[in-house]
């Protein structure tokens, strides 16, 4: 399928039982449409990346960056590593969540977390990843308005001592940049 990823249109292989078969979903595609560009180097996270729109986004507009491709999906991750090889970026890491060295720290982290999983397991992922932002990092999520993006962004300043600003409300969605500022 043909898509348009860092300003350029590509062709991507994605398939059924993985976020978004039928291409870019609308909430990635308002985060793509609202985001800065990826930090340049360090390490950068796409959590629950799917086929990858996110992370390979990252990996054209950052050549010097690594970008983690995390997700629990095996066919998520091959479909990103088959990305990868097919777009000619060889910064990609797709990997499961325990896959990740514990002391990696973040540059940058893109994701449209998976709501649907439940309050309860969507923290818990949020828990483990947030805090692992760099001091000048920047973290940005898409949330459906509908389905709890401010009780969200609370919850992340509460449980987590991070600071949320909403950057941008469009068709439904929620683009929220998270940092460890005050």
């Amino acid at each position: 399928m043909e898509v348009h990823l860092a300003g350029r249109d590509v062709e991507v292989e994605v398939a059924s039982g993985v976020f978004s078969p039928g291409g870019i979903d609308k909430g990635t595609r308002v985060l793509l449409e609202e985001l800065p560009a990826a930090p340049g180097t360090g390490d950068l996270l796409d959590l629950g990346c799917g086929w990858g729109p996110l992370a390979l986004t990252m990996a054209l507009e950052s050549p010097g960056a690594t970008v983690w491709a995390v997700d629990v999906n095996e066919r998520a991750l091959d479909l990103v590593r088959r990305n990868a090889e097919r777009l000619g970026v060889s910064n990609v890491r797709a990997a499961l969540p325990d896959d990740v060295p514990d002391d990696v720290t973040f540059a940058g982290l893109w994701s449209n977390p998976p709501i649907r999983v439940g309050k309860e397991a969507l923290h818990a992922l949020l828990e483990r990843w947030l805090p692992r932002l760099a001091d000048d990092a920047e973290g940005w999520l898409v949330v459906q308005k509908n389905l709890g993006s401010d009780s969200l962004a609370r919850w992340i300043t509460e449980t987590l001592g991070l600071r949320v600003e909403r950057e941008a409300s469009s068709k439904g969605f929620r683009v929220l940049r998270v940092t460890r500022g005050a």
